[in-house]
């Protein structure tokens, strides 16, 4: 879906240049995008080495670890319908900590580990639990106490003080990690999103 909205927009510009007569101005902006691409790629090369070996000195620590232990007594709250010793809840705290540490790379395997796990406590294979909306939603506001990516992303553009972001991304990620938990809370209470309502239906059906 996300590859016809990109190549929407791309052929929406093309249209709307060639309307305006500015079709040689969107083949430049085209070409000046993809060398700074190059530019800003090349550049974060330095920066997300250093913050990536930060991160994994971290992991070798036993921070994450230790991170994950100290949101366990929330994840029981968030997640009662998983049991506290089930390898799925370990799967979803290793993530969002390696998520709140800037750890991108390491969080991506142990969030496809967590929704394996939480497909074995299914009932119904297949269809989305509440436990999966939750995690899907606490792992898309992504908490970060540490934006690596950013901070790489502001040095390589010159920024003076790429750590700035760090109290404002803080705040955001934890703006948007309540409104997802609240709206997942509020959906998975109406009648329509009930599973035993839909399972009703196809027998009608």
């Amino acid at each position: 879906m996300l590859n016809y909205i990109w190549l929407g927009l791309v052929i929406l510009a093309v249209v709307l240049g060639g309307i305006n007569g500015k079709i040689e101005d969107v083949t430049r902006a085209a070409i000046d995008s993809a060398g700074n691409s190059v530019t800003i790629a090349i550049g974060l090369i330095g920066v997300m080495a250093l913050w990536l070996g930060i991160m994994k000195i971290a992991e070798d620590s036993g921070l994450m670890s230790l991170l994950a232990r100290a949101i366990s007594p929330v994840m029981r709250r968030i997640f009662p319908e998983v049991p506290p010793d089930h390898p799925a809840m370990g799967s979803m705290m290793m993530n969002i900590a390696a998520n709140m540490l800037g750890l991108s790379n390491a969080a991506t395997p142990l969030g496809l580990k967590a929704m394996e796990d939480l497909e074995k406590l299914n009932r119904r294979p297949g269809v989305a639990t509440n436990s999966m909306c939750m995690f899907l939603a606490v792992n898309t506001a992504g908490v970060q106490l540490i934006p690596a990516t950013m901070i790489g992303l502001m040095a390589s553009a010159g920024s003076t003080d790429p750590t700035a972001i760090i109290g404002t991304t803080f705040a955001a990620t934890a703006i948007s990690l309540v409104a997802g938990v609240l709206a997942a809370r509020l959906l998975q209470g109406l009648r329509i999103f009930s599973i035993s309502r839909a399972a009703g239906e196809e027998e009608e059906s």
